[in-house]
């Protein structure tokens, strides 16, 4: 994985921590660097500072998200919400906000690197179609009228959680846990920003349907309903 961390201590004690843990690192300290070193190295996954010096953190996750779908948590000093949300809408899988405790790191990484590209063995059950809609499980993709709406592995496996409690609402906390490994805190927006991004690429998109329903208060439901 590659560690992009400009703070040469923090740096190397995230790296220390994760060989440790038996990932294979990378260090850089910038972000040009760093969407150098995805294009040649193509990591399973990116732990990305969002304060770099000259090319901030949030340019390099957008950037990255043009041409890859490489797994990226984000590490930030900003305990601002709306700093947490925009990385998240722009392709960030996760994030922590410093400081964080190193076992804390290793477990998100852990959990983040599971939802990779490369590392997707839970995913293989029967493909799921409502309408015009189909999950792929086995191709970790979706597809309207049968041309693909591009979904990142988290993004996918969202939108499969819903899908195989289709018509039963599912609790904000359950995918917190299912998709994240994690349990809801208080001003954590992490579930309903990814909800936000599977509309804009399936509700948005589709023909004849909407498929994502909000249950107040509750969470969220996966069912065909005519536009």
């Amino acid at each position: 994985m590659l560690v992009v961390e400009d703070e040469i201590e923090i740096a190397r004690v995230v790296r220390d921590y994760l060989r440790n843990a038996g990932f294979e690192v990378i260090v850089v300290g910038d972000g040009g660097s760093a969407v150098a070193s995805v294009r040649s190295a193509r990591p399973d996954l990116l732990v990305l500072d969002l304060g770099l010096p000259g090319r901030d953190g949030l340019d390099v996750a957008r950037e990255i998200r043009r041409w890859s779908d490489t797994p990226i948590v984000m590490l930030t000093a900003r305990g601002d919400e709306t700093d947490r949300v925009v990385g998240l809408e722009i392709g960030a899988d996760d994030y922590l906000v410093k400081p964080f405790s190193m076992k804390e790191l290793v477990a998100r990484v852990r959990a983040a690197a599971r939802r990779g590209v490369r590392a997707q063995d839970e995913e293989r059950g029967e493909p799921i179609e409502a309408e015009e809609l189909r999950i792929d499980p086995p191709n970790v993709q979706a597809y309207l009228d049968g041309a693909s709406i591009e979904l990142t592995p988290t993004e996918f496996r969202l939108l499969y959680a819903l899908a195989l409690e289709r018509g039963r609402v599912v609790t904000r906390d359950e995918l917190l846990q299912r998709i994240w490994g994690r349990r809801q805190t208080r001003r954590d927006r992490t579930v309903d920003v990814f909800v936000r991004k599977l509309r804009e690429k399936v509700d948005r998109r589709a023909s004849r349907h909407t498929f994502i329903h909000t249950r107040y208060g509750v969470g969220y439901k996966l069912e065909a309903e005519p536009k």
